[in-house]
């Protein structure tokens, strides 16, 4: 899986709204997700998962993260449990870091996430046929 090229860790750093999923066990009945990433001061990276259970009222749940990046930045260890790392792919990433697709080398997960949370059909369906064109199945 090729990653994006030049991914500059301090543009990416922020809020990500997943807008469409492979999702992990952990987000099957997620509503409103929201990944933050923070750089911590050992270069690792903080990461919090956050949404409500079930439905937009649902309990609000949070998942907390550590990303390690490689000499590669857009190619991630993310430690979920330790000692254990998932490998964690930036694979796009809009010049303007308004969009991004996280993928995974066994194409068994996927995250289209953008700043807001929102974005229009077509934006959707061209990141869509991008993770498409990457081996992903629609």
């Amino acid at each position: 899986m090729q990653v994006a090229k030049n991914v500059d860790l301090e543009r990416f750093m922020g809020d990500w709204y997943v807008i469409a999923n492979i999702p992990t066990i952990f987000e099957r009945d997620a509503v409103n997700p929201l990944e933050s990433y923070s750089r911590n001061p050992d270069s690792t990276i903080a990461t919090t998962f956050t949404f409500n259970k079930a439905h937009e009222d649902g309990p609000l749940k949070t998942f907390t993260m550590k990303g390690f990046p490689s000499d590669e930045p857009g190619i991630w260890g993310m430690q979920f449990v330790w000692p254990i790392k998932a490998d964690y792919r930036i694979a796009y990433v809009d010049p303007d870091y308004r969009y991004t697709i996280v993928a995974r080398n066994k194409r068994d997960y996927l995250w289209l996430m953008a700043r807001s949370p929102n974005i229009d059909k077509a934006r959707l369906e061209q990141l869509i046929e991008f993770a498409v064109a990457r081996g992903y199945e629609r």
